[in-house]
């Protein structure tokens, strides 16, 4: 009886594994893919139809796998990558604002402001360095140092029960014709 708990124990522990590698590999896809495709302007459902699992389920597992939501993350992403085009080239700010999904050029003066407490236009007199949001790596060792909980450690418990047979009594009345 204990060796059988021990080897059901030893099986759940490697599917376990198994199944949080091939997790941080599906989030890896699509982190790559977000970057491959930023200025096609890259949604959940998009995302989701290109590694084939559902939005929600592509949400759940990017959030515990990454820490942040796929719409921060994008975000933080579209705007770095703004912000390195108006650091890198004399492109039109405006044509920026439009190439990577902004509704107009003060929507994106209000995003960056915001993250960067100047606008592009002072970004790009000054060129002083700001934190971007970097492209995450989740693959690499220092993610998978820590314990990652994935979404069935955190929303489901599994467990194991012997049960012996059961004998039930029921009462019940019987139809009258």
């Amino acid at each position: 009886d204990i060796s059988k708990k021990l080897l059901q124990n030893c099986v759940l522990s490697f599917l376990e594994g198994a199944y949080e590698m091939r997790s941080i590999e599906v989030v890896q896809h699509m982190i790559d893919w977000i970057e491959e495709n930023m200025e096609e302007f890259p949604t959940l459902q998009k995302v989701s139809n290109a590694v084939g699992y559902s939005p929600w389920y592509c949400s759940c597992m990017f959030h515990d796998i990454t820490g942040v939501t796929m719409k921060s993350y994008i975000a933080g992403r579209r705007l770095a990558k703004v912000t390195e085009e108006i650091r890198d080239t004399k492109e039109r700010i405006l044509d920026l604002a439009v190439k990577y999904g902004y509704s107009s050029q003060e929507a994106l003066t209000r995003a960056f402001k915001a993250q960067y407490g100047c606008t592009p236009a002072a970004y790009r007199r000054r060129n002083k360095p700001v934190p971007m949001t970097i492209h995450k790596h989740v693959l690499f060792s220092q993610y998978n140092e820590k314990r990652i909980k994935t979404m069935e450690e955190t929303r489901l418990s599994v467990r194991v029960e012997h049960i012996p047979a059961h004998k039930f009594l029921g009462v019940w009345e019987d139809e009258v014709d």
